[in-house]
């Protein structure tokens, strides 16, 4: 998988790339019920859940987005994005949808399942078991990435 953004920006906020990097012990998979309490989660489509356990991170907003890697990718979206690497672009679209509060086809629009190069968010995209997950952070509250300012002035 492609290496995570770059967290050691100059001139960054820094609390998160240890999060980055240890993600794999803040995450839990398991019923949605059995991780109501996580910071956030995102839903498999076999009724699983995958919740996000880290400290809080104050000033940050946190998402994840989690899918099977050996899901068959739906054949419309296959058309259109292709199939190399399908899983973690879709999971890193998702996560950078759910920071900027933008849906998915306004973002497919501006990006394809790319991710925004204005540094806005800093990323992790990894594989636990049979799943691969995308950790994704944005500064608070003033995160508004290129891609949402679009989204607002198209509508």
């Amino acid at each position: 998988m492609p290496p995570p953004s770059d967290p050691y920006r100059p001139g960054r906020p820094r609390p998160v790339p240890g999060l980055l990097v240890a993600a794999e012990r803040h995450l839990r998979v398991g019923l949605p019920a059995d991780l109501a309490d996580a910071v956030t989660r995102s839903h498999l489509a076999d009724g699983r859940c995958v919740g996000w356990y880290g400290p809080p991170t104050p000033g940050w907003r946190v998402a994840i987005d989690a899918e099977r890697a050996d899901a068959p990718v739906p054949p419309a979206l296959a058309r259109r994005f292709g199939t190399a690497d399908f899983w973690a672009r879709w999971t890193r679209a998702e996560c950078w949808c759910k920071l900027a509060d933008v849906p998915v086809a306004a973002w497919w629009r501006r990006y394809g399942l790319g991710t925004p190069t204005d540094g806005t968010a800093v990323w992790r995209t990894l594989r636990m078991a049979e799943l691969v997950v995308t950790v994704g952070f944005a500064a608070a509250p003033h995160f508004v990435p290129a891609a949402r300012r679009a989204y607002e002035v198209a509508g």
